[in-house]
């Protein structure tokens, strides 16, 4: 599913507009309709909704919303902001449409507002402002919306919430924004839905289909897309009858430090649950009883040091190598890692202890074997190109790395983002709150490790291993909840994940 930016949404509609043929205010009924089909799924007509409507066509959406529902039994009062007597042609014939209803409760606002009484059993429907904002509200809509916060009634937004830009917030100002309980997007996401500090404003979001024009979707390119379980399932790789466990590679995972091998056994085992043919894991001489007991099905190779990594290991033999679950950052381990770098050129899966390592020494990042999967989470991503302002400055400077750099990232977390060199970015959909606990990186390191081995490109190996690490906790999540859950968990549940794949 495409993301787009906002100021391509427009040119959807137009488009739609254009060659359906359907006339804006057609397109804006059947918006509002859909709207109306999500809220009446939920509400009864014993709610009562307060309706915030602006000047431009997401006020039209909303007047166009509290006639449907008032034709439908529900009360509402709807309050139309006209305070510049500068109504976009459609919001201006939903008034009249909203007028024309007998016993309507309808307010023109062009002075002076007297705020409503709202109690915790109403719902406000917020149609102030839609995806085009470009600057923060102020003066009157300020105060609308931190009336609209302040009160103790459920928020419904349409489209997205009034004050909220659908790309960059970084110069927003926090106040103006709505905080939404569920917004209800049109057709498509909006960027700003993916950030973890706009979850406060946005709330739960839906997403409605009003009919956009499907070919106008193909023809407009994006940046940004939401993965879906088809396009990845059509990428897993048939076995034959005759496969042995030569056909599936040789991995290598250098993992482990003292008081640290069971980021190893974690990875190693995701590593053998995804299909990988042969695993060696690289350990120093504490760890090798404990992997070797753990996981009997991996071969264990010694380091040097009894303690950490610190001698590097010959590639040739391998098709993928992961290096940094529970590596540590001692001065052994940093040289090590450095020669590591520089003497091989087999695709490498960078996490953990390994990405602190390279922040600190940043200009290995230009010698990484290209095709490399890095998989920072967002304080690992910063120790690699500096701190941010938010979700969305993070994103880009993490696409210049991807790019500069020729590898790929997956930057983790609720909408782990996969990153190619090209600068594409592909929001993954699956995962919990549950896989916040140590050693869920670890995991999804030895399930990318597997795929690399595999002969699995790049890309298609992080959004896959993405995809199906998150799915595996959303399987472990539904058995043992979230708040139980652990990275052991997601291990078990990875033989399902697959197996529900390739269903």
């Amino acid at each position: 599913m495409k993301i787009f930016p906002t100021s391509d949404i427009k040119q959807l509609d137009a488009y739609t507009i254009e060659n359906e043929p359907v006339a804006s205010i057609d397109l804006m009924e059947r918006a509002a309709r859909a709207i109306v089909r999500a809220i009446a799924g939920r509400w009864s007509t014993e709610t009562a909704f307060t309706v915030f409507a602006g000047p431009g066509n997401t006020g039209g959406d909303a007047l166009a919303v509290a006639r449907l529902l008032q034709e439908k039994g529900y009360r509402v009062e709807t309050f139309l902001f006209n305070t510049k007597d500068n109504l976009s042609p459609d919001c201006a014939l939903n008034m009249e449409r909203l007028a024309a209803l007998p016993d309507v409760n309808f307010h023109e606002v062009t002075t002076q507002f007297v705020f409503p009484k709202l109690t915790a059993d109403d719902v406000i429907i917020d149609g102030l402002f839609g995806s085009g904002l470009n600057k923060s509200l102020s003066g009157g809509f300020a105060a609308v919306v931190k009336f609209i916060n302040a009160s103790p009634a459920r928020v419904v937004s349409i489209d997205i919430p009034s004050g909220l830009m659908g790309e960059d917030n970084s110069f927003n100002v926090a106040a103006c924004i709505v905080r939404a309980d569920l917004t209800l997007s049109l057709q498509l996401p909006k960027l700003s839905f993916f950030f973890p500090e706009n979850e406060v404003y946005v709330g739960e979001w839906r997403l409605l289909d009003i009919g956009l024009s499907e070919e106008g979707m193909e023809k407009l390119p994006t940046d940004y897309t939401l993965t879906e379980p088809l396009e990845l399932v059509e990428q897993i790789k048939p076995r034959g009858k005759f496969a042995h466990k030569g056909n599936f590679g040789r991995a290598l995972l250098i993992a482990g430090s003292q008081g640290m091998a069971g980021a190893s056994i974690l990875a190693a085992k995701a590593c053998l649950r995804s299909g990988v043919g042969l695993l060696t894991v690289h350990v120093p001489f504490c760890n090798n009883g404990i992997v070797q007991t753990a996981v009997p099905e991996a071969m264990t190779d010694l380091d040097l040091s009894d303690t950490c990594f610190a001698s590097p290991v010959d590639t040739d033999d391998f098709q993928a190598v992961a290096v940094g679950p529970g590596l540590g950052c001692s001065p052994e381990t940093v040289s090590a890692l450095i020669e590591q770098i520089e003497t091989s050129d087999t695709p490498m899966v960078f996490d953990a202890d390994a990405l602190n390592i390279l922040g600190d020494n940043r200009s290995l990042l230009s010698r990484l074997p290209k095709g490399s999967i890095l998989t920072p989470h967002p304080v690992e991503l910063e120790r690699l190109v500096g701190k941010c302002r938010n979700s969305f400055e993070r994103l880009e400077r993490a696409r210049e790395l991807a790019c500069n750099a020729e590898v790929y990232i997956v930057l983790k977390g609720a909408y782990t983002a996969v990153i190619s060199p090209d600068k594409k970015c592909r929001f993954n959909p699956t995962g919990n709150p549950g896989m916040a606990t140590g050693g869920s990186g670890d995991v999804l390191t030895g399930v990318l490790l597997a795929l690399l081995a595999q002969g699995y490109a790049p890309g298609t190996a992080a959004q896959l291993g993405a995809f199906v690490h998150g799915l595996a906790g959303d399987m472990a999540a539904k058995e043992r909840g979230v708040i139980s859950l652990t990275a052991g968990d997601i291990v078990e549940a990875l033989p399902q994940a697959w197996m529900k794949m390739q269903e």
